[in-house]
This record gives C-alpha cells, structure tokens and sequence, in this order.
C-alpha cells in the first residue's frame, strides 16, 4: 500500500486569491495558481485539470509500459499527452472529458496486440479508475513504425 500528499494554501478572496500547491516529493513546491492560471490562460500558475492531465498520463504510460512486459513486448519509447477539458454546468463546473494521446515505439508488436493493450491499460491504470465520474476518457493510440521518428 503507498499513499501520497499534496497541499495547497489559497490567501485571498475568489478570483483575486492566489493559490500555492506542493507536494510530498516537492515536485511542486508553493507552485503557483489562481483564476488568471486555470481560466484566463495565465502561464505563470499551474491549474487542476493539468495537473489531473499529468496524473492520468503518467499512470496510463506506466500501466501501458508494465502491461507490454507482461506481455513480453519491451517498450521501447512511450510518449503520452492528456487534454482535459473544463466545462460549465449550470452554475458550476465539470470536467467532461479526457483525451489520452499516446504514441509508442515497440519492436516485433502487432497493430492488434497494441491497441488491446492499450485499452486495457486505459481501463485499469489507478487515476482512471479514480476517474470514473468523468463522462468521457478516450484513448488515440498509435503504433510507430521501428524505422519512424518520436
């Protein structure tokens, strides 16, 4: 069993606070964020959704990587992007949809094999299961060739 934290600390009022987020590993430490970062396409503050993004990215590329090897395919380059998106619902919010786009290099593996397990990966990677909520989670994966570059 393992078990991480994160923190934040908002000072302020609504929209004019200011918000900091760290975590256990100090990856983010006092990492900015506010209304300007998360609405406004402030880039010097972080938001929710991409940390939520990187969440479920890294976890889908480990669960994929660790499924190919029980499948006794090495995976030899995974590239993972997560587009999360944020839309009003009435007078609140939701996140509605996560798009996984995942683009892997992996010797002697066939179309079919790859997309089976990248689904499956999708399904069983811990954040996505945490995600359940989320209407909508879907996966864009693609094989590329030995011979193409990442």
């Amino acid at each position: 069993m393992t078990e991480k934290t994160a923190s934040v600390r908002w000072e302020g009022r609504g929209k004019a606070g200011i918000g900091a987020i760290s975590t256990e590993t100090g990856a983010l430490k006092d990492y900015p964020y506010g209304f300007g970062s998360r609405f406004e396409g402030d880039r010097r503050g972080s938001n929710p959704e991409e940390i939520l993004g990187a969440a479920i990215a890294a976890c889908f590329t480990m669960a994929f990587s660790f499924a190919c090897d029980s499948a006794g395919k090495a995976t030899a380059e995974v590239d993972t992007m997560a587009s999360v998106s944020l839309s009003r619902q009435g007078d609140s919010f939701v996140i509605d949809r996560i798009v996984l786009t995942m683009a892997a290099l992996i010797p002697d593996m066939d179309e079919a094999t790859f997309q089976e397990i990248a689904q499956g990966a999708k399904r069983n990677c811990p954040v996505s299961k945490a995600l359940a909520g989320v209407a909508e989670i879907t996966l864009l994966a693609t094989l590329r060739p030995a011979s193409s570059p990442p």
